[in-house]
């Protein structure tokens, strides 16, 4: 069976700025990771790049072992991409049901099936994407994506700005999302969440791996993890 994502020497930016320097990195069907590091390491452009959203300097990118890396967006996306972007990026003039019907596509997630993980958003179906709360917008951000019936979702930075109730909520949509089978990339900088999500773990720094293992290994050493993530600060200590 083919590799669900894989990233094989991947140097990607934005114009002639190289953020990701040589990433090597492969995750099998219905594999979930987590990714982690401090801000501006590159975890968020390692999930755009997956998405086209920036520039390959060398290497490639494949989906269920197809090359993608000189898709469009879009087809990227009908090839079975999800993405749940760090800004939510719902539409603020389109209804909850319209958001989620926009990008629909038929398979075994339906809405139904979104409104069972998250029930609230049933509840605003006629409200508009601008008059729901920042955790509100966070669901339907999941539940459109899950709606495209993706094989691989992304997702940066899910519990940013939420209130801790609601990441423990959200938490709780990961377990059931990782125990569903879908392959799941998570960029999280809450390393409690991370780790808890993923059996296996990736830390980034400076645009490239610096540790890709266990999480149980890292939760039991804490003074390891606090290391790999300031590796910058650890060093010059």
């Amino acid at each position: 069976m083919a590799d669900a994502l894989a990233f094989r020497g991947v140097s990607a930016g934005y114009g002639e700025t190289v953020v990701l320097e040589d990433i090597n990195l492969t995750l099998a069907s219905g594999e979930n990771i987590s990714i982690v590091g401090r801000n501006g390491v590159g975890k968020t452009t390692l999930l755009a790049t997956a998405m086209g959203h920036t520039r390959m300097h060398k290497g490639d990118v494949l989906l269920g072992g197809r090359s993608i890396a000189r898709m469009p967006i879009y087809a990227r996306a009908l090839a079975g991409l999800g993405y749940v972007p760090q800004e939510r990026e719902i539409f603020p003039s389109l209804s909850v049901r319209e958001n989620l019907e926009i990008g629909a596509r038929s398979g075994p997630w339906t809405e139904a099936r979104v409104f069972e993980l998250f029930p609230r958003l049933q509840e605003r179906l006629t409200n508009m994407g601008n008059q729901l709360s920042g955790g509100e917008q966070q669901m339907l951000a999941i539940a459109r994506a899950l709606l495209t019936n993706p094989t691989m979702l992304l997702m940066d930075e899910p519990t940013e700005g939420l209130a801790p109730v609601l990441v423990e909520t959200l938490t709780g949509v990961l377990t059931k999302l990782r125990d569903s089978g879908l392959s799941i990339v998570l960029v999280e900088q809450n390393t409690r969440v991370a780790l808890g999500f993923a059996e296996r773990a990736v830390i980034m720094d400076k645009g490239r791996i610096v540790y890709d293992g266990s999480s149980t290994a890292l939760r039991d050493d804490p003074e390891k993890l606090a290391r790999l993530v300031g590796i910058v600060e650890a060093g010059a200590a």
